[in-house]
């Protein structure tokens, strides 16, 4: 969900400079500024034409029962929908982004889909599936660098493990991530922030070096950039075995209007 463009440098200005938490991205998207956001790209966006190709290439079972974490306001969930999958589980952490999906699916007459308020990092908490006993989830996503908005690695490691016990063997997993060496001015801008870090000058709220904190006209954004070692050793050590990677601009050319929305990322793809 990294929507900041071309204002990497410019970091929130808040009275408190309290550790960013899970608590602190939940009130973040709920903010009725991000509320609007992903509300407006629920009804109007849709599918990414880089998200189809690989929904098209790694999901081509519609009877698979799907899990789709962070679904926030229902885009890619609608975009499921859509596509002629029927059996779609989706969860977010954030009541009112999870409201408005619940909103647009019953306006679609997507009334099928099961909406559940969870948090990947919990999920042992929450019945997933109806069934008795739970019926293994033949796919799952996690797009628009929504795990990457998790503050901690060990919390993100946590939620690659509980989306993988969600699953049947050979399951695939889709997701996004930023990419800190996708550009030269992105790899020069690291350079930068690792001197902060290494002089502890770093913004004190943030966990991690590849965290982020921005606020723009959508509202407030946390986000993780990873390098792509990150990922391969957050995939291994969680039980996911990587089969493919690539920056969007390889998958697909996007229209303005999803250029407009969002910067440059890195889809994944791997098996349970």
């Amino acid at each position: 969900m990294y929507r900041v463009k071309r204002q990497e440098c410019k970091s929130v200005v808040k009275p408190s400079r309290s550790q960013i938490t899970g608590a602190t991205v939940r009130a973040d998207f709920n903010d009725p500024l991000a509320v609007v956001h992903y509300t407006r790209a629920a009804h109007f966006l849709g599918l990414w034409k880089s998200e189809l190709s690989l929904i098209e290439r790694f999901l081509p079972d519609r009877a698979a029962p799907l899990l789709e974490a962070g679904c926030g306001s229902g885009r890619v969930t609608l975009g499921l929908w859509d596509l002629g999958f029927r059996r779609i589980t989706a969860f977010d952490f954030a009541e009112e982004l999870l409201d408005q999906a619940r909103h647009l699916a019953r306006d679609r007459g997507a009334a099928g889909i099961t909406f559940l308020h969870a948090d990947a990092t919990r999920l042992g908490e929450v019945q997933l599936s109806g069934d008795a006993p739970p019926t293994p989830f033949g796919g799952v996503l996690f797009m628009f660098n929504g795990l990457m908005q998790i503050p901690g690695r060990e919390n993100r490691r946590a939620a690659l493990r509980n989306l993988r016990a969600a699953c049947a063997p050979d399951a695939p997993l889709l997701f996004t991530s930023h990419d800190r060496d996708h550009s030269p001015t992105e790899r020069a801008m690291w350079r930068l922030e690792r001197g902060r870090w290494d002089r502890g000058e770093q913004d004190p709220r943030l966990v991690e070096f590849g965290d982020r904190y921005f606020e723009d006209e959508s509202g407030r954004t946390f986000m993780h950039l990873p390098d792509r070692d990150e990922i391969l050793a957050d995939l291994a050590a969680t039980g996911w075995r990587h089969e493919f990677d690539a920056l969007r601009r390889e998958v697909a050319r996007e229209p303005a209007a999803v250029r407009d929305f969002s910067d440059e990322c890195r889809f994944w793809a791997a098996r349970r």
